[in-house]
């Protein structure tokens, strides 16, 4: 049984993850969604974040009342099994990826893109593995690579439509817009969360700092061309509000921007959807949207 298919007042019988963990309050997860719990501090030690866990007990309102817990046996869990994971395999992704930075025609911004993506580097390594976010969108292995893939695939679509626009600046800063999140979370796909330094900085100095160390190991890189990438960096969350220390003041900036947010809003539908109970067409109140989701499609399947 998945946790989106228990109905309120179910007794349950789970093999769940352990997502999060803060003082007594531990948080239960599979790809569908989310329990929590109040337990007792002799048993929320040992819950771990990303252990596999046996749980029973009384589901209401997004929350179980802990019957009984244990770890649960290698044969009855597969981590893996319980988590979320990209639409295309990774072999897919990567071949698109190699695929569009083959098309950034400015030999510097080339240079750049194979500092951090050439099959060698060790900043590939981390990026290919990493998750783009703890929560709310492609909060899973690979998730970064699918999301800034993405994005740069849509800034590169675009960009032909609007005149003004530097496609080769847009794409790379598309591709690195979220890279500040190799140092913002841990890379654990069973027990994403923040590090030290992404509470401390943030992912966007982060970002800004990693991309512009790259920039000055190569020599002669233009410092106009520099500014422009590192501007996306910089604005992509659009707002001072959002955490951005500057707000989009190019056109390539502003497109990043614009495909960054609807692809994390589009992200949001996809997690919503996976949580729905059976025989529902919409969530509930989700934070991203400012609203519930409505997915009108489920009728016409069901019909």
């Amino acid at each position: 049984m998945l946790v989106r298919q228990l109905i309120d007042g179910e007794e349950a019988d789970l093999i769940l993850l352990v997502r999060e963990r803060s003082g007594c309050r531990v948080t239960f997860a599979d790809r569908t969604g989310n329990l929590s719990a109040t337990l007792a501090p002799e048993v929320a030690e040992w819950c771990e974040p990303g252990a596999c866990v046996r749980v029973a007990g009384r589901v209401e309102r997004g929350r179980i009342e802990v019957a009984s817990l244990r770890i649960a046996r290698a044969e009855e869990c597969a981590p893996e099994d319980l988590l979320d994971g990209p639409r295309a395999s990774v072999e897919q992704l990567e071949a698109g990826l190699r695929e569009l930075i083959a098309t950034v025609q400015c030999d510097h911004l080339r240079a750049l893109l194979a500092l951090v993506f050439g099959e060698r580097s060790e900043t590939w390594r981390a990026f290919r593995e990493a998750p783009a976010a703890k929560r709310y969108h492609q909060a899973y292995r690979h998730g970064l690579l699918e999301h800034s893939l993405t994005v740069a695939q849509g800034v590169s679509a675009i960009s032909a439509t609007f005149g003004g626009v530097d496609r080769d600046v847009a794409v790379t800063g598309a591709l690195l817009h979220d890279i500040g999140k190799l140092d913002a979370y841990t890379s654990d796909p069973l027990a994403i969360d923040m590090t030290d330094l992404g509470r401390l900085q943030g992912e966007i100095p982060l970002g800004y700092y990693r991309v512009r160390r790259l920039i000055e190991e190569l020599p002669g890189f233009p410092s106009e061309l520099a500014a422009a990438v590192l501007h996306i960096i910089l604005s992509h969350h659009g707002q001072l509000e959002h955490g951005s220390p500057v707000v989009p003041c190019t056109r390539e900036a502003t497109l990043v921007h614009m495909i960054d947010n609807l692809g994390g809003r589009l992200g949001s539908f996809d997690r919503l959807e996976k949580a729905l109970p059976d025989g529902s067409r919409w969530s509930g109140y989700d934070r991203v949207l400012g609203a519930g989701a409505w997915f009108a499609a489920r009728d016409r399947a069901a019909a």
